[in-house]
């Protein structure tokens, strides 16, 4: 069973070299796999919210599209979230959770 009031501290907000900045989240209070608390937990899917910018290669994932900057994106996989950070330049500040690398479908 989940326990959803042990919550994770939130991780800082990841900003890349050219500005874009994002919250890349993982607990059992988000929407992101496993479902886990811990600093040393692994994650195959996160949940990233409130982009500062629109992001092509995150829409797909977007609870509510028509607010691309202002809603969550659930289960998005580890590796486009490297994507996302390496289009923009690379991370030069915050804190991404342990992510576990696996195939998706682009």
């Amino acid at each position: 069973m989940l326990d959803i009031f042990n919550t994770q501290p939130a991780r800082e907000i990841v900003v890349c070299k050219d500005g874009f900045k994002m919250s890349v989240q993982a607990s059992v209070n988000h929407y992101c796999s496993p479902k886990l608390n811990g600093k040393h937990e692994t994650y195959s899917s996160v949940e990233i919210g409130f982009p500062s910018e629109i992001e092509e290669l995150l829409i797909d994932y977007a609870d509510d599209s028509s607010k691309p900057t202002e809603t969550v994106y659930g289960y998005v996989p580890a590796q486009l979230i490297l994507n996302v950070i390496e289009k923009h330049g690379g991370m030069i500040s915050g804190e991404l959770p342990k992510l576990e690398i696996l195939e998706y479908e682009q």
